[in-house]
This record gives C-alpha cells, structure tokens and sequence, in this order.
C-alpha cells in the first residue's frame, strides 16, 4: 500500500505516561464490553426481558459501536483525536447513568445504543494516537498494551460486575462506569498531547447511514432468526436489506475520492489477513461471553460473582499471550502467531463444545486457559501489525475500519450463539401450549 511518510518528529517526552491514560479508556470499553453479561439472568427477572430482549441488551451497544466507528474516526483525525476522546469519554458517562435509571428493557437497549455511540468516539482515537505520539520502533509495543488492556477488560468485566451484584441493585454495574471515565478523561486532558490532520476528509453521512442500516439489519435478522425462524418473512426481509445496504456501501466508498470506508486498506495482504483474524475471535470472545455465564449460573448454580470468578483462567491466558505476543513475533513473524492463536482458538472452543452437564467446573477451566491465550495471541499480534502499516493522517479511519470489523464480529458472535442456545434449548424440550418465556432457556428467559 504506497503511502508518502513525513519526516518523523521528535518522540513526545511524556508520551509512556500519556499511554496510560489512553490505557484507562481502552480498559473502561473493554471492561463494559462484557460486565453486563453476568447481570442478565438478574436483569431478565426483574425487566421481564425475554431472549430477544435480551441479546439486544447486549448488541445494542455493539451495534451503534461497530456503525459509528467509521465516522468517529474521521471525526477524530480531523478536529483532533484529544478533544473526540475526551468527548465519548464525557457522553459515555452520561449514558451509563441514563442505564442506571431504566425501568424496563426498552429504556435499557436505548442506554446501551447510546452508550455504543460514545464507544465508538473513544476506542479508534485511542489507538489512533498510537502513530501520532510514538516513533515506529515503540509503536508495537505501546499497540500491544492498549490492545492487551482492552482484551483484559472483557473477562474483568464479569467479575466486577459479579461484585457488584452481589452488594449492590443491578444498575451499579452502569454506575462504576462514572468515576472510571471522568478519571481517564481527566488523564487524558492533562497527559496526553492533541494532534489532527485537517485535509481528512468530511464525514460521509449517507455512507454512516448506510453502515448503521446494514449492520443493525443484518444482526436483527441473526438474532431473531433463532427466535422467527429461518423461514420467516421478516427475518428474510431484514437479511435482504442487510445484504443491499452493505453492498450500497461498498460500491459507493469504490467510487469516493475520500471514503469513510477507505476499502483500499484492504487491499494490503498484511492489514487484510490481521483483518480477517481479528473478526473471526471477535465472534469466538463476544459469543462465549453471552452464554458461558448462563451455564455456570443455570446449569452450575453459581451466583454472578461465581460466574465472573470462573472465567479467570481466561484471563491468565490473556496475560500470557501478552507476555509472550513480542517475543514470538521477532521469532515467527505476525502471520504466524495470528495461524497459531487462531488455531488454539479453535481448539478451545472444540473442547467447550463437548462440555455437557454433568461435567462441573474442571472441563471448563481445562479449556477457558487455551481460550484466552489464543485470542490474546491474535487479538494483540493482529491488531498491532495493521495499524503499523497505516501513516499517522491514515490512524483514525484505519484504526475505525479494524475496531468496525471487530465489532461487527462481536455483533453477530452473540447473535449467533445466543440463537444457537435457544434453538438447542428447545430442541430438548416440548414447548407446546407453554407461553413464550417459559419456552425460553431459563438463563435468559
């Protein structure tokens, strides 16, 4: 991919201290990327939430997230990636109240979408100010810490949101939020340096209205094709306007000088594959989050402490892929670390898919440590190696267009299992003459 390089500037002389703040805003995105997982039986009962609701709840947020990452990123390479940050990190707070206050499952998938909005102000300008802070040869590593930061997030989620609900009303799993992001925005603004590129060009609103259709369509249709049917006219209908819309979008960044979805990045073999890589443990990460904590509490009978608790040897093998990301990237290179973390992915999730009910808790933290560190291994390796390919004008869509994909694959992820859950759960059970919840698996019903 030929891109003209400036000449490099003079490192910023507080920019490991800087990173840290930056660090804090990846950990709160990450971090509320999954806490609400464990709360969701609580939040069924008392919100009368049914299965749909529910994964909605959950994809709300990644949703608005994965539609809006694109213009957010030009947003911040054009008027400053400082100033977007701390922007999403105010409105993010904002939101997290608005959740603590809902009453019913509406209120709560409004919170959560508005949430993803302000999400997706923050996670591309926290990579974005990787290039524009760092000089090449630190540029992996300080990647690699705010990609390990968030990968952490995701199983610190459910153990904090476990503590929580086992002292305090399900809505303090929003409220912590507050504190975390008025300290990182805090952080941000006396820590961290702005930098822009003005020549980015204007945000693409149809294309950001095209994004937004065709991802919320396209998961609507997965989720409630479990629900619906396959079959069903609606579902079908969503799928179609799905596929148009996508496909809109594509031809139409084909055709701009200046896309929101700048395809030619793409076009690099390198940032294409860790592309690939990235979306596909996106939808391994984000789909396990949904249903492990349903069967530790439905079929294990832990409380949601518990739940969060048993997902730790996940997170030692988050740590450990971290350690070992860069060592075993100068030995094999990118490409190879990515194939072996995918590999070990699979083989994780093969085991996970022989665990049955009697088994208890040991088959599961035979498997959840291979879990973690295959998808540290690629979420890490991948998401360092494509944005080092990018020039520091490029940080923000770039960053944008990879955080999108990963989205998307978290999205469909938890569309896609939580389907599978009710489908195999109603496949064991007659249903007829019962009413819809009780027809529903009792996790999520």
């Amino acid at each position: 991919m030929p891109v003209s390089q400036a000449p490099p500037a003079p490192p910023h002389p507080r920019r490991w201290i800087a990173l840290v703040a930056v660090a804090l805003s990846a950990l709160v995105i990450g971090f509320d990327t999954t806490v609400l997982n464990v709360a969701l039986p609580d939040l069924a009962r008392q919100l009368a939430a049914s299965t749909g609701q529910q994964q909605w709840i959950v994809d709300a947020y990644t949703v608005l997230f994965a539609a809006a990452l694109l213009p957010a990123g030009l947003l911040g390479d054009r008027f400053g990636r400082r100033r977007t940050l701390v922007l999403g990190l105010g409105l993010f707070g904002a939101a997290s109240l608005l959740g603590t206050l809902a009453s019913g499952p509406g209120q709560l998938i409004a919170a959560r979408a508005a949430m993803g909005l302000a999400a997706a102000l923050v996670m591309p300008m926290s990579m974005a100010v990787v290039p524009a802070v760092f000089p090449p040869a630190e540029q992996r590593r300080a990647t690699a810490l705010l990609t390990t930061m968030t990968a952490i997030g995701v199983p610190l989620g459910p153990i904090v949101g476990g503590l929580l609900l086992r002292h305090y009303w399900w809505g303090s799993i929003f409220l912590i939020n507050v504190p975390l992001v008025l300290l990182a925005a805090a952080a941000c603004l006396l820590l961290l340096p702005e930098s822009a590129d003005p020549a980015s060009p204007r945000i693409d609103l149809p294309a950001a209205a095209l994004a937004a259709t065709g991802l919320s369509a396209l998961t609507w249709g997965v989720i409630e094709g479990g629900d619906l049917g396959w079959g069903d006219a609606r579902v079908s209908a969503a799928l179609a306007g799905a596929v148009l819309a996508l496909t809109w979008l594509v031809r139409r960044s084909r055709r701009a000088e200046h896309p929101m979805l700048d395809l030619r990045l793409l076009a690099e073999p390198v940032f294409r594959w860790c592309a690939i890589a990235v979306t596909l443990v996106s939808v391994a990460l984000l789909g396990g989050f949904f249903v492990l904590p349903a069967y530790f509490q439905s079929v294990l009978g832990t409380d949601a402490l518990g739940s969060g608790l048993r997902l730790m040897p996940m997170m030692g093998g988050l740590l450990v892929a971290s350690r070992l990301g860069e060592p075993l990237v100068r030995r094999f290179a990118p490409r190879g670390v990515i194939t072996a973390g995918l590999a070990l992915t699979g083989l994780a999730l093969l085991l996970g898919s022989r665990t049955s009910a009697g088994d208890g808790y040991g088959w599961t933290a035979l498997w959840l440590p291979l879990f973690g560190a295959g998808l540290g291994l690629v979420l890490i390796t991948a998401t360092a190696s494509a944005l080092l390919l990018l020039p520091p004008a490029k940080a923000g869509v770039g960053s944008g267009l990879l955080q999108t994909l990963r989205q998307v694959g978290g999205a469909l992820g938890v569309a896609a299992f939580g389907a599978l859950l009710a489908a195999g759960y109603r496949s064991r059970l007659d249903t007829t003459g019962l009413p819809g919840p009780a027809a529903q698996p009792p996790a999520v019903r």
